[in-house]
């Protein structure tokens, strides 16, 4: 297992705590990377050196510790220059925040989308460090920060980068265009679509299991979700919708893996409504609520949505909430705490634009019949000579959905049209 030390700067503004949890957080990215974390350096500047980001003194003491092999990351991205400079002063690869969790992303790739997706991201932030053969860069090898379907030769040119990346979007583009089909049927059908958003790791997948009782991928690591998980959920009362389990977000999110998980976060744009997944046990809950706020809105996901604080199992105090406006549940998706109540937020939410509705179905059109009982609640049933008139509560698509059925409407027509075609 290789070593790495880890170097963070802390800019006015940010307190020690936050430097010493951001270095927690990237202490386990490195683990998840499969590295050893040897130790870590802080240095307080006014603002990164636009050279070598830490000062020269902390280069030369982050030098005086490397042994053979070792490895240097930095939790923030560092600009070509800075990566070049730093890996010529060290004698070390030198590598970055984005990069460290490109590798992770490269690892839990399994479908063909999301190796697509890895790779995009990968080419799009290598692009412009390549210089020549990039002496830097070829330090790296075949290790962390080249491996996984975005592993380039560091002499492939430019241009054939490139070429590669138009070629990239294109597929991205026939996926996207595929999903959007796929999305057109399921609302067709009139059926609300729910997606679970959160930081990484904060029990979506868990939660995803738990309320639709389909067994789904689950693991205690950052990013073990990448590509989307559409399940049915059968809520209250006939109401069905799809829940949908989508990649976690993360402080820091490389701009460039937004951009190619794109065609993914439509699921978020799509969605009715959002349940924001939190992980209540984490000491730094607020500022993962935060993070993932700051991607929402970046992305344009402005939807209505319920915080779920999740893990409260194994909280050893009562959950203390600020004071808010903010439609919020405590759960555990591992025992099943106030899962029910989640659910009734849900359906309340589904069902308060509701109405009651009276329709009559000829004998000729009874195949309506099952699309109405399933996605919508039959109040009463009367068959008569003719067909059947019900009456039922229905939300607003199926309302639009039947409306030609509302009231007896077109009844003489339909009528009519059995007496000419018997």
């Amino acid at each position: 297992m290789q070593n790495v030390y880890l170097v963070a700067v802390q800019t006015p503004g940010r307190e020690d705590w936050q430097t010493k949890d951001h270095l927690t957080e990237l202490t386990d990215l490195a683990s998840d990377a499969g590295l050893a974390v040897a130790g870590s350096f802080t240095q307080k500047r006014g603002s990164p050196h636009p050279r070598t980001y830490i000062g020269t003194g902390k280069v030369e003491e982050i030098r005086e510790v490397l042994q053979e092999d070792d490895m240097v990351i930095f939790d923030d991205e560092l600009s070509p220059s800075q990566q070049g400079h730093l890996s010529e002063q060290l004698d070390a690869p030198v590598l970055d925040r984005t990069q460290l969790i490109l590798d992770i992303f490269a690892r839990r790739a399994q479908t063909k989308e999301g190796k697509i997706q890895v790779e995009l991201a990968q080419l799009n932030y290598l692009l412009p460090r390549l210089r020549g053969k990039g002496e830097a860069l070829s330090r790296l090898g075949g290790g962390i920060g080249t491996r996984g379907p975005g592993e380039t030769k560091l002499e492939t040119d430019q241009r054939h980068i490139r070429r590669r990346i138009t070629e990239l979007n294109d597929e991205l583009e026939q996926i996207r265009q595929a999903r959007q089909i796929r999305r057109g049927s399921r609302e067709r059908f009139g059926v609300p679509t729910v997606a679970l958003v959160g930081y990484t790791n904060s029990g979506k997948s868990t939660l995803l299991s738990a309320l639709t009782g389909e067994p789904t991928h689950i693991a205690d690591q950052l990013f073990a979700t990448l590509d989307p998980t559409i399940r049915r959920w059968e809520v209250q009362d006939n109401l069905l919708v799809f829940l949908t389990d989508t990649v976690g977000f993360i402080r820091k999110l490389p701009h460039t893996l937004v951009a190619a998980f794109r065609a993914t976060l439509e699921e978020v744009l799509y969605a009715d409504l959002l349940l924001h997944v939190v992980d209540a046990s984490h000491p730094q809950m607020d500022a993962q609520q935060r993070a993932v706020k700051e991607v929402l809105a970046d992305i344009g996901a402005s939807q209505p949505q319920i915080h779920v604080y999740n893990k409260v199992d194994v909280l050893e105090d009562s959950l203390v909430l600020e004071p808010s406006s903010e439609e919020r549940v405590e759960v555990s998706a591992l025992t099943g705490h106030q899962l029910d109540l989640l659910e009734s937020k849900v359906y309340q939410f589904f069902t308060k634009n509701n109405t009651v509705r009276e329709y009559f179905f000829s004998f000729q059109d009874m195949g309506e019949l099952p699309m109405l009982r399933e996605h919508g609640r039959i109040l009463k049933e009367t068959f008569t000579p003719e067909g059947v008139q019900l009456t039922a509560e229905v939300g607003p698509a199926m309302a639009q959905r039947f409306q030609p059925f509302e009231n007896g409407q077109d009844r003489s027509r339909r009528q009519s049209e059995i007496g000419r075609n018997p």
